[in-house]
């Protein structure tokens, strides 16, 4: 059976891959488990390198998030989701059921996933912003972690967003999944 194809920015067909023949390249040792990627639709998509700006945005909305998180709910961090048979992202955040085991979580079981972008923004609040309201899942948030600004998606569907709100540093970040959690961009 041939495999799949997808096409490359210059025209030419690529090799698709699949979520499953990624993870078999990883048990193979093909593929390092220390190696950071994503898989958008059928593509390896290398992610670079986190700086500190990156990290500290990271981890402050990731403490701010895990105060106010109620009991049923669990925070991924960095965790990979498997939003179709050709697609894994893995946002620096994301929120969804603690009765869901992390590869069981698809696109509608994400009630926010956060992207810090600190050199990837325009990726992050174009294909990757396309690709999450796609795949339904219910808030999305790009956080530029240079300027301390917030990009926040609301209403996914098939289209896009309904909603994109931008939010400055010093005003109010709250997500209705998690009705604790107020976070201010200036404060990280």
């Amino acid at each position: 059976m041939p495999s799949a194809t997808t096409k490359a920015a210059e025209g030419y067909d690529r090799r698709a891959f699949t979520v499953d023949e990624i993870i078999a390249m990883q048990d193979a040792g093909i593929i390092s488990e220390e190696e950071n990627f994503e898989l958008i639709e059928g593509e390896i998509v290398p992610m670079r390198p986190k700086y500190s700006a990156h990290e500290r945005m990271k981890s402050e909305l990731g403490m701010a998030l895990s105060k106010a998180c109620p009991s049923n709910l669990r925070i991924g961090f960095e965790s990979s989701l498997f939003l179709s048979p050709s697609t894994f992202v893995e946002p620096d955040l994301s929120v969804y059921s603690r009765s869901l085991e992390t590869q069981e979580v698809r696109g509608p079981d994400v009630l926010l996933a956060i992207e810090v972008a600190a050199s990837s923004l325009a990726y992050d609040l174009d294909l990757k912003a396309k690709i999450y309201a796609r795949h339904g899942v219910r808030e999305y948030w790009v956080v530029d972690a240079n300027e301390r600004v917030a990009f926040i998606h609301t209403g996914p569907s098939e289209r896009g967003w309904a909603s994109l709100t931008r939010k400055g540093s010093q005003e109010i970040l709250a997500c209705a999944a998690v009705p604790g959690f107020k976070f201010r961009l200036a404060d990280a």
